[in-house]
């Protein structure tokens, strides 16, 4: 299991090498929020204020069916059987970003679909920086007039996949439905897609 300290370093090594905060609470599954603190924590930046605690979150680590092409085939074709009951005149599969895009080919290969990936803005992120619009790869398919799926590994406030859902709206497409691996949010639906994970992460609290 991962401790803090682990993350921490894992976000200082990321930090060392360009990546935007986004990019890193992309990278390590985590929220933007924790993903601010995480580099926080490793004194590559100056800090104004002082360092609040740790925010609530939990950290999810799929890389051990991530690095396996066959593992992360079986899985995809679980999230696939998930989406199937949606329809058979999807057109079109989303990934979202590094991790949605391998899911979605997977899942696009056992649904039959053309595949797009989209590249949402929070790549561009950081505290002090004002967010730009992602982008659909020109390297896929079109949007427009298409029914899609959308693919992303977890949904944390549900602001990437709100982002993507929106996009796909202003670029002509229809999306049918959402799939995830985890989900922080635990709703059904987002701007009336409904959104279906393999997990769903509650958080137990007091209040």
């Amino acid at each position: 299991m991962k401790s803090i300290d682990t993350l921490v370093e894992s976000a200082a090594e990321l930090t060392d090498n360009g990546l935007s905060k986004g990019e890193i609470a992309d990278e390590l599954n985590v929220s933007r929020e924790t993903a601010s603190w995480l580099v926080a924590q490793t004194g590559r930046e100056s800090i104004e204020e002082e360092i609040g605690a740790s925010p609530v979150d939990v950290h999810v680590d799929w890389s051990a069916i991530g690095r396996d092409s066959h593992r992360l085939g079986h899985l995809g074709a679980i999230m696939a059987d998930l989406l199937a009951h949606e329809g058979e005149d999807v057109d079109l599969t989303i990934g979202i970003g590094k991790s949605g895009a391998p899911l979605a080919t997977v899942i696009g290969r056992e649904l039959d679909t053309d595949l797009s990936v989209y590249m949402p803005s929070k790549y561009q992120w950081d505290d002090d920086q004002t967010e730009t619009s992602g982008s659909f790869s020109r390297n896929f398919s079109g949007i427009n007039d298409k029914d899609c799926y959308i693919v992303d590994d977890n949904i944390d406030t549900g602001q990437t996949m709100t982002e993507t859902i929106k996009q796909v709206r202003d670029n002509g497409g229809s999306p049918q439905a959402g799939v995830v691996l985890t989900d922080k949010l635990g709703q059904d639906e987002i701007n009336g897609v409904p959104i279906y994970s393999l997990i769903e992460i509650v958080q137990m609290s007091d209040g």
